[in-house]
């Protein structure tokens, strides 16, 4: 459920079209989603080594800190607080709100509804473990559901009538260019697996349970996915699919009408608040780690003694989130992530070379191929921060302006900080 529920959220509801305006043609744009898949479930093989080997609290920061360097590590953690986590979960905050106003007519300002919702899921989180859990779980449950309905549904639905290709779409002579377009919002539309790995801690079995929650995760947003897309590019055709900017929802209306058009956008609702509940569960224990290695605020590597979760921490991330969602800069930062995230993820797979190399002999979960998949992941991360910079390279200076403004902090938060706490 956690690594489902970090992947799933609004984009697969509204991404397909993006990916049908780059490509076109109904093969490429399923090609363009399993190839997506594919990157993800290699990066799953990996993540699910390294926690088997590291099965410590705040996950990918500490496969980082204790691979390479602590500095690499806190600026992880730096611009997760401040752009990746933060960011996404205050889009996807926005989104719940839009969908709530349409779906109630309230006249509330949406960046209100955002905030009481941020708050809300933050409260049930600082509970306990138990608590958050179970609600993920349930909203997971309810979120599959509704992509099932949605399949299911589009199976049943008239298919789109035969026509012509697009100009657009037969123009298109550099399939690769194409291509590579496509598979970003496709990647972001798969991102959020690794965020499981942040609660290694607080498992009971994290060696065991990790590495198969992620595999089986994973798979299973892949079927999800391609379930989508095939039913959107058979009810709408490529060129529908590319007209609307809302695909789920003309799928349902087609084959329900107005009254399935109304469940999806419930379903949408229910996926957004999925994603964000997992947010609030998992990464606060990244900011716990930092803490508890001495290189932030000492009162957020503290457990509460009732609920034993990091309460200070799971505030800090639900008010960062708040405060993106209210200043209606959101969309701005998410610019900012693409680049950043997938250094990360570069740097993150690399660990593996050096784990292995200290210990090539440690029992447990292995990845299938390596070195030749972990380096293919790695390279693929490589091409990607490539493209970003060349594409947007505004925003990805902005990004990294906010990475490398990290340094002085966390040699100023050496000097001053006391001891590392231990567990």
């Amino acid at each position: 459920m956690l690594v489902m529920g970090g992947i799933v959220g609004a984009g697969i509801f509204i991404n397909p079209y993006v990916v049908a305006r780059q490509l076109g043609d109904a093969g490429l744009i399923l090609l363009a989603w399993l190839l997506g898949g594919l990157i993800a479930l290699l990066g799953a093989f990996i993540w699910a080594e390294l926690a088997a080997r590291r099965p410590a609290a705040g996950g990918q920061y500490a496969f980082i800190r204790e691979a390479f360097h602590p500095l690499a590590a806190f600026l992880y953690g730096w611009v997760l607080l401040l752009v990746i986590q933060s960011g996404g979960m205050a889009a996807v905050a926005m989104v719940f709100a839009h969908y709530f106003a349409e779906l109630t007519r309230l006249p509330l300002p949406e960046g209100a509804v955002a905030a009481l919702v941020l708050a809300t899921l933050t409260a049930i989180n600082c509970l306990g473990v138990r608590w958050g859990s179970n609600v993920q779980s349930a909203l997971m449950v309810t979120k599959v559901l509704a992509i099932v309905a949605l399949v299911v549904f589009g199976l049943l639905a008239a298919p789109a009538q035969s026509a012509a290709p697009e100009p657009a779409a037969v123009a298109s002579s550099n399939v690769v260019t194409a291509m590579a377009a496509a598979l970003v919002p496709v990647l972001f539309a798969f991102g959020g697996w690794q965020t499981s790995t942040f609660v290694a801690a607080e498992l009971r079995r994290p060696e065991r349970d990790l590495p198969r929650g992620l595999l089986l995760g994973v798979i299973g947003v892949v079927l999800l996915y391609l379930g989508v897309n095939y039913v959107c590019v058979r009810v709408l055709g490529p060129a529908g699919l590319a007209a609307t900017t809302t695909p789920a929802t003309e799928v349902m209306r087609r084959a329900a009408g107005q009254t399935g058009a109304t469940l999806i956008a419930v379903g949408i609702a229910v996926s957004t608040l999925g994603f964000l509940s997992q947010g609030i569960l998992t990464a606060p224990r990244v900011y716990y780690a930092m803490a508890r290695d001495g290189v932030f605020l000492r009162s957020v590597g503290r457990l509460h003694p009732r609920s034993q979760v990091p309460i200070v921490a799971i505030v800090l991330q639900g008010v960062v989130a708040t405060a993106i969602a209210l200043s209606g800069r959101y969309e701005q930062i998410l610019n900012y992530v693409v680049s950043v995230d997938f250094i990360f993820f570069g740097f993150t797979a690399a660990a593996l070379f050096v784990f292995r190399r200290r210990d090539a002999t440690a029992p447990g979960y292995r990845v299938p191929g390596h070195p030749w998949t972990t380096g293919l992941f790695v390279l693929i991360c490589l091409l990607v921060v490539l493209a970003t910079v060349a594409r947007y390279p505004a925003n990805t200076a902005i990004g990294l302006a906010i990475l490398l403004s990290g340094v002085p902090v966390y040699f100023l938060w050496r000097r001053r900080a006391q001891p590392p706490l231990h567990p």
